[in-house]
């Protein structure tokens, strides 16, 4: 059980918080840090971004009148605290489970959650919407909490960009504390520690901290001089230049700072940016001090005390990861492929690349969050004779969707898509399901999509899509495979080539990557036919010939959205040519699949072995 510390005990909605004195408000954020340890300790998931918002939550929600005010979050890793302070904090041991809280905020689970996320980079953009679609006799204010890696992305600057031409009612806080969930890379993150670094700049801070300090009258009066004639100290700033009323760098855990000053812009009308300065993983000790393994923990993984050393995370499976055997595959292939480069739009550690990034990282390249970008780039290295391979996951690849058309396919350029976490990944619910790359992938000419069954035929298929002169894709889940032993070897298959994994009767399972084991054992229940099929685009069209011609029913059985997924190419040929033969096509519904545990999901799917069983003979059945 765990315990709520009296003070925020008394806490149960935004409301409640206004009611305390602002003194009271140092004491709170302390008393969520302790019930938060507790919490993360008992259930785990994301971990060290929300620790570093913990004054921030406070001091919005003290400001400002939530829910009416619009309060819009980024991604969503931050806003642990908002949860527990707008109602939800007696649900927050279900979070990320199945039927339980949302692991991002999300408009149908409470009126405080004024925008669904879980995608980065998204929150200046909602916002705007909220700011514009104001009434003549609406008065709401409108806020935008946004990290400094979020801001590497193209639609943030998109949205400063109109919101400063129109001059939006609005106000973005800039939270900086240097990281996503890798180190944050790239110009504008150089330019932020350039601001915080800068000995005028600091000089000027630490001066004035000074005078106002025998001067205590002065300090409002020097707050409001600061938020209107910063120029002094920090002139021409990007976002000046784009329209924005910027004020800052503060810092971001000093509570009593943030409340008057966002008291202060609260009252002020335009496009306002406050740009303050937290630390990931706040609180804890061995999170400040490595937020990158910090970033997310498993149940049991917090020492409470911090005296001692955290007891390390159950040793990895002696299965390697998907994203592990990619890893190792891309290290040994660039030994040998001079050309080859790899792309990562801010996920090295979850794709694997951490090894490749230390052993070649004059062809490695992180551009941060901006997906877009990755896949025009690696577009433009192509055109110049490299071999790019950008690592990315499924869902982020919706991103650059018109990239990967207009840039990679048209041209027919030989851009290799390592692309991790298709089918359901589980606790992250529906914004990061793997649900629709096949479907959205089947549709482009000059694409090449394969989907392994296994380790080996995952180290294969990219090997084959990376000697491919044209694009290519290989599809692949998180976590482990069936454990198939691995070498370094760096061999293709065939193109457009299946196999038969098992003959039976008059059924024939044509099954799509990960799912063979489970098709493998609906084989053997019902003595069918089983197919793995391999590639998605070019289909086998002899082998589905063969089956065709010598099976009453083919079921197609994939972890992508049944429309427009595998199964719809094979109906469609089937269809065409073997008028003789049904096809029934198993794969994830038409609806955004919730969050819980993987298992769970594919069940409710209809995609675990009874279910598959069931559905063969209820259509056996009929016909």
């Amino acid at each position: 059980m765990l315990q709520v510390p009296p003070l925020l005990e008394s806490i149960e909605s935004p409301a409640d918080l206004r009611k305390l004195d602002a003194a009271d408000l140092p004491r709170l954020a302390d008393e969520l840090r302790q019930y938060y340890f507790q919490l993360m300790n008992q259930i785990g998931g994301h971990f060290g971004a929300s620790l570093g918002t913990v004054e921030l939550t406070v001091a919005l929600h003290y400001i400002f009148n939530t829910p009416y005010d619009r309060l819009v979050w980024d991604v969503g890793h931050q806003a642990h605290f908002h949860k527990i302070l707008t109602g939800r904090r007696e649900q927050m041991h279900s979070i990320r489970k199945h039927g339980g809280l949302s692991p991002f905020p999300k408009r149908g689970e409470s009126p405080f959650d004024t925008f669904g996320v879980g995608h980065s980079s998204t929150s200046i953009s909602a916002a705007l919407g909220m700011a514009l679609a104001k009434n003549p006799q609406d008065d709401y204010k409108t806020v935008a909490v946004i990290g400094d890696g979020a801001m590497t992305a193209g639609m943030a600057f998109e949205a400063l960009n109109h919101a400063g031409a129109v001059d939006a009612d609005m106000l973005v806080v800039l939270n900086d504390n240097d990281m996503s969930i890798s180190e944050n890379v790239g110009a504008l993150s150089n330019y932020f520690a350039r601001i915080l670094s800068g000995k005028i700049y600091t000089s000027m801070r630490e001066g004035s901290k000074k005078v106002l300090n025998v001067m205590p009258p002065m300090k409002e009066l020097a707050l409001r001089a600061e938020i209107h004639m910063k120029g002094m100290i920090l002139p021409g700033t990007l976002f000046e230049e784009l329209g924005f009323h910027y004020s800052g760098p503060i810092d971001g855990h000093n509570l009593p700072l943030l409340v008057k000053t966002l008291k202060t812009l609260s009252k002020l009308k335009g496009p306002r940016l406050l740009h303050i300065v937290t630390q990931k993983g706040k609180g804890y000790e061995l999170a400040e001090k490595n937020p990158i393994k910090y970033h997310a923990v498993s149940p049991g993984y917090l020492d409470k005390d911090q005296a001692e050393t955290p007891a390390e995370k159950p040793a990895s499976p002696k299965k390697p990861s998907y994203s592990q055997v990619f890893g190792d595959w891309l290290c040994d292939m660039a030994k040998q492929a001079p050309d080859l480069v790899a792309i990562t739009p801010a996920m090295r550690e979850g794709s694997g690349l951490v090894r490749y990034s230390k052993a070649f990282p004059e062809r490695y390249f992180d551009v941060g969050i901006a997906e877009q970008h990755a896949v025009t780039f690696a577009a433009g290295l192509a055109c110049e004779g490299k071999k790019p391979v950008v690592a990315i996951y499924s869902t982020f690849l919706q991103r650059a969707y018109d990239q990967l058309i207009h840039d990679v396919a048209l041209q027919n350029l030989p851009v290799m898509f390592a692309i991790d976490r298709a089918g359901l990944v589980g606790a992250d619910g529906p914004t990061h399901h793997g649900s629709f790359d096949l479907s959205y992938l089947n549709a482009i000419p000059n694409m090449v999509i394969m989907a392994p069954a296994d380790e080996v035929e995952c180290r294969d298929m990219l090997s084959t899509g990376f000697y491919h002169e044209g694009p290519s894709a290989v599809r692949y889940p998180r976590g482990t495979g069936p454990g198939k032993s691995l070498d370094n070897s760096l061999n293709t298959i065939v193109m457009g080539k299946g196999k038969i994994k098992r003959e039976g009767q008059s059924v024939a399972i044509l099954s799509f990557g990960s799912m063979l084991e489970t098709a493998m054992a609906v084989g053997e229940r019902l003595d069918a036919t089983v197919a793995n099929m391999r590639f998605i685009k070019p289909l086998d069209e002899a082998l589905i010939a063969k089956l065709a011609q010598s099976h009453t029913l083919l079921v197609t059985l994939e972890d992508n959205a049944k429309i427009g997924g595998a199964g719809s190419g094979v109906s469609a040929l089937v269809v065409a040519k073997y008028p003789n033969c049904s096809v029934i096509n198993l794969g994830l519904p038409d609806e955004f699949v919730e969050h819980g545990d993987t298992q769970i999901l594919m069940e409710k799917a209809g995609l675990d072995v009874n279910s598959i069983c069931k559905a063969i003979g209820a259509y056996e059945k009929l016909t």
